[in-house]
């Protein structure tokens, strides 16, 4: 698992059994738009402000991107009292409250809001149902920044269903004016298997008018689906704060893989991982890079098997445009620089 360190060695003697065997890599994988928009916002934010430009939470859910933004001159903090009065903060692909926009305003602070445009939908739908009086099931994770960011659109209507489990504990005010929003990283399954639980308690439950889990989160675990079937093993690359990494996990041990792991990258892989598997699939979440993946394919071919073959299930060709303030203040640089 990540976090556990292991020796890998030195690769084996190949066996005339390792002519079976296969690696499935599934498509598609890795980054989304939305975090790829954010990732570039803080790339060329540093372009053209200079460093340091803050951060507030890590810009997305991957370790190797924090580092790498870092080194560059990034600089993620908690908290906006981190951030000196007067500079720039970016804020992240997850989406922050009302509150924090309010907050950075009052120190002075220079915005430049990466919030996913999808998770944005998912605020606006928050508060046009509070407007009209609805009480908000918002289904997701405790303490994930998103559903922090969500809840202060409206935090006198909205209240955490993390499961099934918890349904039986809603407490609302009208029963027939009961409407549901979800976290956009969800497992799709179990998001159904809850909002089926909640409408039996809630016949006239309002739905979104759209589906708020994100569409390369529905891909990615379509994906894995696929390929997992009859995987003796399945490699998820991913943070293990990503909750579409994680849940990619799930949703492969789900559709019958043998047994499933998320690896930050190919260093966290484990030797006995391998022993006596034939089939891997390898996927990674939306927040990682691909090199992290040929990292991983890397070490499987140095450990005998053959090159991977790609399963495509979805393609994606959505691209999101950067903040509009940030790209007025690229213009401005770019004007002054051929002045």
């Amino acid at each position: 698992m990540a976090g556990m360190s292991t020796d890998l060695g030195t690769p084996p003697v190949l066996s005339p059994d390792e002519a079976e065997r296969a690696v499935l890599l599934a498509a598609p994988r890795g980054y989304c738009a939305g975090v790829d928009r954010a990732v570039i916002t803080v790339e060329k934010a540093l372009e053209t402000y200079g460093a340091p430009v803050y951060v507030r939470k890590q810009i997305v859910h991957n370790k190797h991107v924090v580092q790498t933004l870092s080194d560059r001159g990034a600089v993620f903090v908690e908290e906006l009292d981190e951030v000196p009065a007067g500079q720039t903060v970016v804020f992240s692909a997850h989406g922050v409250s009302p509150q924090v926009h309010a907050d950075a305003a009052e120190r002075g602070l220079k915005t430049i809001d990466a919030t996913c445009p999808l998770v944005t939908k998912v605020h606006h739908e928050a508060k046009r149902f509070a407007a009209d009086d609805y009480d908000i099931l918002l289904i997701g994770h405790e303490g994930h920044e998103e559903v922090e960011g969500t809840s202060g659109e409206a935090p006198e209507r909205i209240q955490l269903v993390q499961g099934p489990d918890d349904v039986e504990n809603i407490v609302v005010r009208d029963p027939d004016k009961v409407a549901w929003l979800s976290q956009t990283t969800l497992s799709v399954d179990e998001t159904l298997e809850t909002v089926e639980a909640i409408r039996v308690r809630f016949p006239n439950l309002l739905d979104p008018p759209s589906d708020d889990i994100c569409y390369a989160t529905q891909n990615r675990q379509l994906a894995v689906k696929e390929i997992s079937a009859d995987a003796d093993l399945v490699i998820v690359v991913g943070s293990g704060n990503s909750s579409n990494s994680v849940r990619l996990v799930e949703v492969a041990l789900e559709a019958g893989a043998k047994a499933s792991y998320r690896v930050d990258d190919a260093s966290e892989m484990r030797e006995e991982w391998l022993e006596g598997v034939d089939r891997v699939a390898v996927t990674s979440g939306a927040s990682v890079p691909e090199d992290l993946v040929e990292g991983v394919l890397a070490l499987l071919a140095e450990r005998g098997y053959p090159d991977a073959r790609a399963v495509q299930s979805a393609e994606e060709s959505l691209i999101f445009a950067l903040p509009p303030e940030l790209r007025r203040d690229m213009r401005t640089a770019a004007a002054a620089a051929q002045g």
